[in-house]
């Protein structure tokens, strides 16, 4: 039986290096273009998209033609995992730091999990019961900052806008992959991709031309064009592209360990570059959420 190469290793722990990351650079974006949401949405797939259309062309030959079917399914892509997904998640960074924006995202797993449940009769056993149940205890510490019943009393001290932007995001990336897993049949996962970031960009652009007034161009500095191509080329294309060759060369299941490293990753850079703090009921409640995931996933 051959080895896996160690790169492929090294290159899933990139990808939630990148994966993390993108908090720390959505939440620069959004602290220098306060209010919008849809024009740094926008400028991160104009960049992707930029990259991932020559890639298309080289690794497949160009993009194929849609059936109908194909049609829908792209466009619900674009419309939940682009657009709905980036303007939460941008409006969340703008009231939540980035560390505790990344544990959230630990639970996009458990909400794939249950909404395949609720809405397709996929069936739970206990052990993926058990670990639903520890992910949410976890997200319940990181949510109400350890205080569970200070949020009893008061909830909405521990609930506020940009929590509950971050379950809209997750939500809409749960109806991402759900399509995808569901809706996708023919498209090999460059072209979906490739589709559904044309479609995002194309109603995020319709969106930001309604922010472009409220542009303050001269707050676009050097450091705000760094975090959105970042966004793009590392946060979407790179990490998108190594994920799947992690998915060729160790299976589904092994690869997708990895996404326990994003919210890790996204509280340490949050430290490092943001200054920002990392609190006991983060680290509590991360741990709760990365060993219910594992179970549920198992």
């Amino acid at each position: 039986m051959q080895a896996t190469p160690l790169r492929v290793y090294i290159k899933l722990v990139f990808v939630a290096l990148f994966w993390g990351g993108t908090f720390t650079a959505g939440r620069i974006v959004t602290h220098a273009l306060p209010g919008l949401q849809m024009i740094p949405a926008a400028g991160r797939f104009a960049v992707a998209c930029l990259l991932l259309l020559p890639l298309a062309y080289k690794l497949e030959g160009g993009l194929p033609r849609l059936t109908r079917a194909q049609l829908l399914a792209t466009f619900s892509l674009g419309a939940t995992g682009i657009f709905l997904y980036n303007i939460c998640f941008f409006a969340a960074l703008a009231r939540m730091p980035a560390g505790r924006s990344a544990l959230f995202v630990a639970l996009n797993p458990i909400v794939t999990a249950l909404a395949l449940a609720l809405f397709f009769r996929e069936r739970l056993g206990i052990g993926k019961w058990l670990g639903i149940a520890i992910a949410f205890i976890g997200a319940a510490i990181i949510i109400t900052r350890g205080d569970l019943l200070g949020a009893l009393h008061d909830l909405s001290q521990s609930i506020g806008a940009g929590e509950l932007l971050m379950f809209c995001a997750i939500s809409a990336w749960a109806a991402y992959t759900i399509i995808g897993r569901h809706a996708l049949k023919g498209l090999s996962p460059v072209a979906a991709t490739t589709y559904a970031a044309l479609w995002g960009l194309l109603l995020l652009a319709g969106g930001a031309a309604f922010e472009w007034p409220a542009l303050d161009a001269a707050r676009i500095t050097w450091q705000v064009i760094a975090a959105i191509v970042y966004l793009g080329a590392f946060g979407t294309v790179i990490g998108f592209i190594w994920y799947y060759e992690g998915i060729k060369a160790i299976g589904p299941a092994r690869t997708a360990v990895f996404n326990n490293l994003v919210p890790v990753f996204g509280i340490a850079l949050g430290a490092l570059l943001l200054r920002e703090p990392i609190l006991i009921s983060m680290l509590v409640g991360g741990v709760l959420v990365i060993i219910g995931v594992s179970l549920a996933n198992r």
